[in-house]
């Protein structure tokens, strides 16, 4: 309390007897009244100032405790006087809404919290400087930064972009946006897309989204090679045929030597385009899975010689023997015309690229729980480098050498297709100027024959 208010309470009661005494005719006594009076006061003003005391203190450290998320109740037995009683209830009822607001933003935080830690692209805030001062889960995910921490880095410390650096600080100082794409080198390397705009509403610093679209630049990739591919492919029978066409009306038809040829030749062509053609529809349907496929039960040894008869013309033609040695209880599930396709395509292939006076043999076996049937060859061989990639769409080892024999390209990758749409597998194993084996697995028929085996 101050002083003048400390005086006037001790001073105003004595001089006010004291007046009084004065006035109605004792002022003997006057003196002493008023002597007794202030001491009275002083008393009851001491008495009161303790009281006060307490309780203020009573009502600060309650204060400090709410304000430092403690209940504490009030000392027993301190009685509260009303202006106290009025301040404390109101320092109650502040605290009640300060907990309510505080409930409401911490809720809000973790909603948002949830929502920046669900998004599938990577996020980051920075302050004004361009530190980064918070990211979500995609981000740490999309990074990996050798030190695991994000928070606190400079763009630069966690990509090493120039490009992205640049364009944060546009967002931070001059209020500017940018979008990018930068590539992630590493084990698995990742294209990123970004989009670096200014945080907004007067807040500093910036933000940036980040957009993985490493499969979807993959997926252009394909298509422009498939596109790139088919339009090769078509490119050379189409050629042909309007060449000698063209030959034919030029007055080449009337010449009985040359034109046979040239009419064979284009009948050779138009048999080459219509299988490409077949061979692109059935990997279209296949990729689309819009074949039907009945799963049965399909003994291997008949399917391998009805798929051996297919191709044993063209192995007589250059000399070439195809020994068989699939025993007759081996019963895969699957669809029986996929499995022939399967076969067919692969001895085809064996046949191809074996030269003439050369071997290719199909064994079959039950092995770890499965039908295993195996297409080796003494042909040219794979080199290592290439069988990672040999079941790829229009890939080719020796692409002069195919095209000369008269191959699709998506014989291979047909034969995957079709394998996994019967839970089955397709491997190679070559080597170069030895042969390849192909090596096909597929679910085996459940019954006592498959048990035995």
């Amino acid at each position: 309390m101050p002083l003048r208010f400390t005086l006037l309470a001790l001073l105003v009661p004595p001089l006010l007897v004291s007046t009084l005494l004065v006035l109605f005719g004792h002022p003997a006594g006057a003196l002493a009244a008023g002597l007794v009076t202030l001491a009275g006061s002083a008393l009851a003003l001491g008495t009161s100032r303790v009281a006060m005391e307490r309780q203020l203190r009573a009502l600060t450290q309650k204060t400090q405790s709410l304000a430092e998320g403690m209940d504490v109740a009030p000392p027993a037995g301190l009685e509260r006087t009303d202006d106290l009683a009025q301040l404390e209830d109101a320092i109650d009822t502040l605290d009640d809404k300060l907990s309510m607001r505080a409930a409401a933003l911490n809720q809000e935080a973790r909603i948002l919290t949830a929502v920046l830690d669900g998004m599938a692209e990577g996020l980051w805030v920075t302050d004004a400087e361009g530190t980064v001062v918070r990211h979500n889960d995609a981000l740490a995910e999309m990074l990996r930064p050798p030190n695991g921490a994000i928070v606190g880095q400079r763009p630069l410390a966690l990509i090493r972009n120039e490009a992205l650096n640049d364009a944060v600080a546009r967002a931070c100082h001059e209020g500017a946006s940018t979008r990018l794409e930068l590539t992630l080198e590493g084990l698995y390397s990742r294209t990123l897309a970004v989009r670096v705009t200014p945080v907004g509403r007067d807040l500093p610093g910036s933000a940036a989204v980040f957009h993985d679209v490493t499969e979807l630049r993959r997926l252009e990739k394909v298509r422009k090679d498939f596109v790139a591919n088919v339009s090769h492919e078509l490119r050379t029978p189409i050629t042909a045929i309007r060449g000698y066409a063209e030959t034919l009306q030029g007055g080449a038809l009337q010449d009985t030597q040359v034109a046979p040829k040239m009419v064979e030749i284009i009948h050779r062509q138009s048999e080459r385009l219509s299988e490409l053609v077949e061979d692109l529809l059935e990997l279209s349907r296949l990729e689309a899975r819009e074949m039907t496929f009945q799963r049965t039960e399909v003994p291997l040894a008949l399917a391998v010689s009805r798929a051996a008869e297919g191709v044993r013309p063209k192995a007589e033609g250059k000399n070439q023997q195809i020994g068989l040695h699939v025993p007759p209880e081996l019963v895969a599930m699957g669809d029986g015309r996929a499995i022939e396709q399967v076969l067919l395509n692969l001895l085809d292939n064996a046949v191809k690229y074996t030269s003439a006076g050369g071997r290719v043999d199909v064994d079959g076996a039950y092995e770890g729980g499965r039908c295993v049937v195996r297409v080796r060859d003494t042909g040219v061989g794979i080199e290592p480098k290439h069988l990672s990639r040999i079941f790829e769409r229009f890939y080719r080892v020796d692409k002069g050498r195919s095209r000369d024999m008269g191959g699709t390209g998506l014989g291979l990758s047909i034969v995957k297709h079709l394998m996994g749409a019967m839970d089955g597998e397709v491997k190679v194993e070559s080597q170069p100027n030895v042969g390849s084996t192909f090596v096909i697995f597929l679910p085996a028929a459940a019954g006592p024959t498959a048990a035995t085996g």
